[in-house]
């Protein structure tokens, strides 16, 4: 392993659940939880996300410290900040670069997820967030995730990444 394999392969800072929201509908408000139940291949108890393997977006997460950044790119006043449910995510992660879990298996609680893709911003939160809103996000949103062992997510559960199977597994490939 290249030297810069061994930095992306190794994680060490551990993440808190610092929110956890789930959308009975699609289109509905998001409803603030201390914990949820995630299910494999299916997602969180109570959020609207299609069950299935093939569903790349069973639950999806932000990072803490980019509400601060999008609050900021928005031109939001201190005493009107951007809240997590305004950016329709489940989970809302700090301590830990969720872009480091691209390619990787990562716990939550008692449960273990695999990172799926970007969670880019969409026109809705344009519309409900105001001019701007997409823009601000953009590089910001977080990630998508499935759900690959069952298991129950508290608030203040610590977030880390599952180690690397020695079988040669890389997270991606590096060039």
């Amino acid at each position: 392993m290249s030297p810069l394999q061994e930095l992306i392969a190794e994680v060490p800072q551990q993440g808190r659940v610092r929110w956890i929201g789930v959308r009975p509908q699609s289109r509905s408000s998001m409803i603030e939880l201390e914990a949820v139940e995630a299910r494999l291949e299916v997602g969180l108890t109570g959020d609207h996300a299609r069950p299935g393997a093939r569903n790349a977006r069973q639950v999806t997460l932000i990072q803490w410290e980019h509400l601060a950044v999008i609050n900021s790119l928005m031109g939001r006043p201190d005493d009107r900040p951007v809240k997590p449910e305004d950016l329709r995510r489940n989970l809302v992660i700090s301590g830990i670069n969720l872009f480091s879990l691209k390619g990787r298996r990562f716990r939550i609680g008692q449960a273990i997820f695999e990172t799926t893709g970007w969670c880019q911003p969409c026109a809705r939160l344009e519309n409900n967030l105001g001019h701007g809103t997409f823009q601000a996000v953009r590089g910001h949103g977080g990630i998508t995730a499935r759900v690959i062992q069952s298991g129950i997510i508290r608030l203040d559960d610590t977030v880390s990444v599952e180690p690397v199977p020695d079988s040669g597994y890389a997270p991606f490939n590096v060039r």
